[in-house]
């Protein structure tokens, strides 16, 4: 069984959001030491661009024809990131809120990944989703509180648009694990931090795993 471990905060060692996914990280080595934890940095790793060569190449695909040696070579860097993302069984996201959404590299990302014949699939059904199977976890900090309920409820487009574009590829177990309200009295701050650091723990002790169903795979 392989993690995918997403991180996407500039802030490393100073960083909240990855405080917090440390601890779960910690705690399910603890409960799977076989696992395999591979950690792909965004902020630390050179992404393409979704641009040019590689969508060329990618509609030329589509249109079922074949795009030149130089688009293919561009496309071979896009679809290395898609294939590897699918390669995992588990994914822990590491995210802060960014203008009520997601930092940009985690965007630009997604935007490589999201490749058709890779994630997902047309069908006379309509699209179909590649990734099924798997579990994912994410890791936010906020600054302000956007529960349900919250006088800003309404501008956390965070969790909404992570469930819908990886439910898109039939990622649905999907958790979340939030320290919000981070930019209040430090009193606050620290609740919220130790809060989700012991969601994180007690998510990652509950955890389990199929080893059999990954086999089949």
């Amino acid at each position: 069984m392989k993690i995918l471990n997403i991180i996407a905060s500039p802030k490393r060692e100073k960083s909240r959001t990855l405080k917090i996914s440390a601890e779960f990280m910690n705690t399910i080595k603890e409960k799977y030491p076989e696992m395999v934890i591979q950690d792909l940095d965004l902020f630390q790793t050179k992404l393409p661009e979704v641009s040019g060569g590689p969508v060329d190449a990618k509609y030329a695909f589509m249109s079922g024809g074949m795009p030149d040696s130089e688009s293919l070579k561009s496309w071979d860097e896009i679809s290395r990131f898609s294939t590897g993302f699918l390669e995992a069984d588990i994914y822990v996201i590491s995210a802060p809120m960014w203008n009520f959404s997601i930092p940009y590299k985690l965007k630009q990302y997604i935007d490589i990944i999201m490749q058709v014949g890779i994630l997902f699939s047309f069908t006379e059904k309509g699209v179909v989703g590649l990734a099924k199977n798997k579990k994912m976890i994410c890791i936010t900090s906020r600054g302000n509180d956007y529960s349900e309920g919250s006088p800003v409820s309404q501008f956390d487009f965070q969790e909404s648009y992570l469930r819908s574009i990886f439910g898109f590829v039939g990622i649905t177990d999907i958790s979340f694990i939030h320290a919000q309200p981070m930019d209040f009295a430090p009193e606050i701050t620290e609740a919220g931090l130790e809060k989700a650091k012991s969601e994180a723990r007690i998510l990652a002790s509950n955890l389990e795993v199929n080893y059999s169903l990954h086999l089949q795979n």
